[in-house]
């Protein structure tokens, strides 16, 4: 083997070593961040870092693109592109160890300062698990560049190159494949400390109770959203890349800032007050028309008014600023929180203790505002302020500081580009204007008269209705548009407007073939 040959070979060992180095680095991280609940998951507090940091615009283009499962597709983004960081230091290291060594301090010094920003992180602990998680990535580089390499009694097998090849594949694999059992064992852990706090608590009997929806509340139809959505298939839109774990023993609400005095609220406190349950409809601003991220649920809560009352709110302090364990913060005017509304303190969703990817131990619900200026989940703090004196999380971004919901109208049934029996058949969908209800449903078949779509029976003023069209359908392709118009006389326009900055415009129309 010459020379030259022998070092690219050395280049792409120690690459490849590099590679594999960061991965088992990423997978200790995630696996002691399971075993202890004061070392939160580095993959997770640099995430949250990325994303406070991402311009708007591709934060929207994200949510919009993938939908629910932006945080999956970030979380992937950010192992590849560290997996790629390792390569690069591995590439230049074949020689002297310091680029890899400076390479790995730098990525220490990010990963605990992301860390430490984690309320439940302890410095000493993040420290040194950190530290154990570099150390043991560098030696997988070290051993696999030294195991890789041609020995003496391998040159009388005459191919030095394929017993280089079938090591550093074993070898790479091998820490690939430990690597992703650290990481499934560490999220399992962590998904496992959150679901045994739920399982040991029991949502009290609410003060005040809704009826279940009967039938006449659904019209049962295939491929229509029913009217309360199940807390599995409910939509979720956070910036937290990991559900945070809480111990609802520890966790507090605070309610600070222009008030007659500072209150602090136990989750036993708060279980304690007379609740009530209310239906509600929810909606993400970046939902496009005739997407999905918007559903509506059973809440159980304390109304707002109670909790702030309880602090006493001071004249002039006209925005509410909800805080959640994760740093992120939602802002809306204080008069919606007392204008009948129906504003909760949500403790529960659909008659369970309400779920840690939709905010336990503890969320606002405010009927009729999207989730970026009102839905703060695992919240820890009330603050109250002037309209003037703060802005939350999406406000900064691009968006309005006001987000009351859009009147709106889904097709469901039949899928767009799909394709539906000739002769009669029965449309459907969702339309929802929480807080003004559904007035009227219309629907318009190709380009003929606009015709009214019979309606569900509202759960509550805040909740979404089904609507069902009846009607014969001819062979061929077809288009279907469908408007609502609330209580307030306003239908929907035609004209498309995007989500950014204040929620999406126009009507839903899909495309259909009706065959034999």
């Amino acid at each position: 083997m010459g020379k030259i040959e022998a070092k690219v070979n050395a280049r792409r060992r120690s690459a490849w070593a590099g590679t594999a180095g960061v991965a088992v680095t990423l997978g200790v991280t995630e696996l002691l961040a399971g075993l202890s609940p004061s070392i939160p998951s580095a993959i997770s507090s640099i995430g949250s870092y990325v994303v406070d940091v991402t311009p708007a615009w591709l934060e929207s283009f994200a949510i919009s693109t993938f939908g629910t499962a932006d945080k999956a597709v970030l979380g992937l983004s950010m192992v590849i592109v560290a997996l790629l960081f390792g390569w690069l230091l591995g590439n230049n290291s074949s020689v002297s160890p310091w680029p890899i060594l400076i390479g790995f301090a730098l990525f220490a010094i990010v990963g605990i300062a992301a860390q430490l920003g984690d309320a439940a992180a302890e410095t000493g602990i993040v420290v040194v698990s950190t530290l154990i998680a570099g150390v043991v990535g560098l030696l997988t580089w070290y051993g696999i560049r030294e195991w890789t390499k041609p020995k003496e009694r391998d040159v009388t097998d005459g191919d030095i190159p394929s017993i280089e090849r079938r090591r550093l594949l074993l070898a790479v694999g091998a820490a690939a494949t430990v690597s992703v059992l650290m990481i499934g064992v560490g999220r399992a852990k962590i998904r496992s400390r959150a679901e045994a706090q739920l399982e040991a608590l029991d949502l009290p009997v609410p003060f005040t109770a809704e009826k279940d929806p009967t039938g006449e509340n659904d019209f049962d139809l295939k491929l229509v959203a029913p009217i309360v959505v199940s807390n599995t298939t409910f939509y979720r839109i956070d910036t937290a890349l990991v559900v945070p774990a809480i111990d609802p023993e520890e966790w507090t609400l605070t309610i600070h800032g222009m008030v007659d005095k500072e209150v602090v609220l136990t989750y036993d406190d708060i279980l304690n007050m007379p609740l009530v349950e209310k239906y509600a409809t929810l909606a993400c601003v970046s939902n496009e028309v005739g997407d999905h991220l918007v559903g509506n649920a059973l809440w159980t809560g304390v109304p707002l008014p109670d909790i702030l009352n309880l602090a006493g709110v001071q004249p002039g302090a006209d925005q509410i600023v909800g805080r959640s364990v994760d740093g992120w913060t939602a802002g809306f005017p204080t008069e919606l929180a007392f204008d009948g509304r129906d504003a909760l303190l949500a403790v529960g969703m659909n008659r369970e203790i309400l779920p840690a990817n939709h905010g336990f131990p503890a969320r606002l619900v405010i009927p009729g505002l999207y989730g970026y200026v009102s839905a703060t989940k695992w919240i820890t703090e009330i603050e109250l302020t002037t309209w003037d004196g703060f802005d939350g999380y999406w406000i900064p971004r691009g968006w309005a500081k006001e987000g009351p919901i859009k009147t709106q109208s889904r097709v469901d049934r039949p899928k767009s580009g799909g394709r539906i029996p000739i002769g009669t058949y029965v449309f459907g969908g969702v339309a929802w204007a929480p807080t003004v209800e559904i007035e009227q449903v219309e629907v318009q078949m190709d380009d003929g008269p606009w015709q009214t779509a019979e309606l569900t029976e509202p759960l509550s003023t805040n909740s979404w209705i089904q609507w069902a069209f009846e009607t014969d359908v001819s062979e061929g392709p077809h288009t279907l548009r469908v408007r609502a118009t609330d209580r307030t006389g306003q239908t929907q326009s035609e004209l498309r407007v995007a989500p950014r900055p204040n929620g999406a415009e126009g009507w839903h129309m899909i495309r259909f073939v009706a065959t034999t």
